[in-house]
């Protein structure tokens, strides 16, 4: 995939189209210890796409059944 570099200011709504277009996957994981003790831990995994990209991904990698 190639880094595309556009001259001047995007608008927010050229900046959500791309986001929805591409999609943007965030992972995050925390852990909080103190002493060796897990006070805290938390895993989350957010994924923002049109529905027709997260379609297309979901096809890719068997995540669909698909309809003769």
């Amino acid at each position: 995939m190639a880094v595309e570099k556009t001259i001047g200011s995007s608008s927010l709504v050229e900046v959500i189209d791309r986001i929805l277009d591409k999609g943007v996957v965030v992972d995050a994981w925390v852990r909080v210890s103190l002493v060796g003790i897990e006070l805290l831990a938390i895993e989350a995994r957010v994924v923002v796409s049109s529905v027709e990209t997260y379609l297309k991904y979901a096809e890719a990698i068997g995540l669909t059944a698909r309809v003769a």
